[in-house]
């Protein structure tokens, strides 16, 4: 099937159809990743700007070797020295940026909405690399891939997404995808983390971790995402820890083969245990950092292949 989207924004415009066609192709470029002539030259000629407003190791540097290994030319712009930090507004860097004719825009931003914004007044692809608190499909992707390459399958699974749901962008992009799919999803945390108005994303809510856990297939642990916080979400972190910490006598309330899965920066003895992290025969964490190369690759693909002439 052809891949419709002009940009990425978010998982929620996405059709299952068009979600399984993006975890098929990253599947191929997977295997790619391993050879030892990892470049493609698929995108030749194609210009694509990494513009993040945040700052980010895993998901730009991740981006940059995405596009480099399709053979676009990959230009990574410093937000810290630029005119927007100059009072430039978003649609005059919109401006600046069309005048540059990029073929695709990856873009990172603080504040929500922000990147489907800058999409209204740019002619190229976009694809949302975090917006606030409002999504981050790829990494929603990768975690689908890791899943499905580590279990066979998404439909059925259990999964226990745990931590600072109510800031994370990560956590209401799995919901979407992994739902969409079939899996099942308990989030689980303090009530001032998750509040109940997430049951209408059809969702289970969990304010016990070890309830939570029970029999779940998939753990995912989130960090404390403080920047975000205004106001005191938990009392101490140390007091998080003992009651929402992932640790290995926790993790014997979820299923015995149950994976551990973090998208990363991991606040180590805050929401989960060095111990339980490092596990290499439950861990699926360097799994996610390999697949999301492999995912962004998928993604700059298909959203290119018009520029292309492929269908």
């Amino acid at each position: 099937m052809a891949f419709t989207q002009r940009h990425l924004l978010g998982i929620a415009p996405l059709s299952v159809e068009e979600i399984e066609l993006l975890l098929d192709t990253a599947d191929g470029y997977v295997e790619v990743n391993r050879r030892s002539d990892k470049k493609l030259a698929l995108l030749r000629g194609l210009t694509q700007i990494n513009l993040f407003f945040e700052s980010s190791t895993r998901t730009r540097t991740s981006f940059e070797l995405a596009g480099k290994r399709l053979g676009a030319d990959v230009v990574n712009m410093s937000v810290a020295t630029s005119s927007i930090k100059k009072g430039e507004t978003l649609i005059d860097t919109a401006m600046t940026l069309n005048a540059m004719h990029p073929d695709v825009l990856v873009v990172r931003h603080p504040d929500s909405g922000a990147v489907a914004l800058l999409a209204r007044h740019v002619r190229c692809a976009v694809i949302n690399g975090g917006d606030g608190s409002h999504e981050h499909p790829t990494q929603a992707l990768l975690d689908a891939l890791t899943i499905r390459r580590r279990k066979g399958r998404i439909a059925g699974l259990v999964v226990a997404i745990c931590g600072d749901v109510l800031h994370s962008r990560v956590a209401r992009s799995n919901i979407l995808l992994l739902t969409r799919l079939g899996a099942r999803v308990r989030l689980v945390g303090p009530p001032t983390l998750v509040p109940g108005g997430f049951r209408a994303l059809g969702v289970e809510i969990f304010h016990d971790l070890r309830s939570g856990l029970r029999g779940a297939d998939i753990v995912m642990m989130l960090r404390l995402q403080r920047e975000r916080m205004q106001g005191s979400f938990v009392p101490s972190l140390r007091e998080y820890f003992a009651l929402y910490g992932l640790t290995r006598r926790v993790l014997e309330e979820a299923a015995p083969e149950a994976l551990i899965m973090h998208p990363g920066p991991m606040n180590r003895g805050v929401e989960i245990d060095g111990v339980v992290a490092d596990d290499i025969h439950r861990s699926a964490i360097l799994d996610q950092v390999e697949m999301g190369v492999a995912v962004r690759m998928a993604c700059l693909d298909l959203l290119t292949r018009p520029l292309r002439g492929e269908a």
